[in-house]
């Protein structure tokens, strides 16, 4: 089960569960949009593309799997990416689409 992780870890942005501005990438690591943008869609982490992170339902709807029994992680990671470090990465990773990182 995703964590939801509660805000953007290079940026800090609050990110709720509901939010549709968080990203994550295959790890979970948890980025804003705007973040993403600045990161050139690679994950500063694993090299990975980021994908719109899933909104877990807030209300139970006969299956016993909502929001309210499964909630977010309280734990924020933040970790404010290092942009010129960043950029040698994205200068390796080079125009590869994520399917072929």
């Amino acid at each position: 089960m995703l964590e939801l992780r509660p805000t953007c870890e290079h940026c800090n942005r609050s990110l709720p569960p509901d939010s549709t501005e968080a990203m994550i990438c295959t790890f979970e690591c948890t980025f804003c949009r705007d973040c993403v943008a600045l990161l050139h869609d690679v994950c500063p982490n694993c090299a990975g593309g980021f994908a719109p992170r899933p909104i877990r339902p807030a209300q139970d709807w006969g299956l016993g799997r909502m929001l309210g029994q499964h909630p977010p992680t309280p734990h924020a990671v933040h970790r404010p990416v290092d942009l010129a470090r960043h950029a040698a990465l994205v200068a390796r990773v080079g125009i590869r689409p994520p399917e072929q990182r």
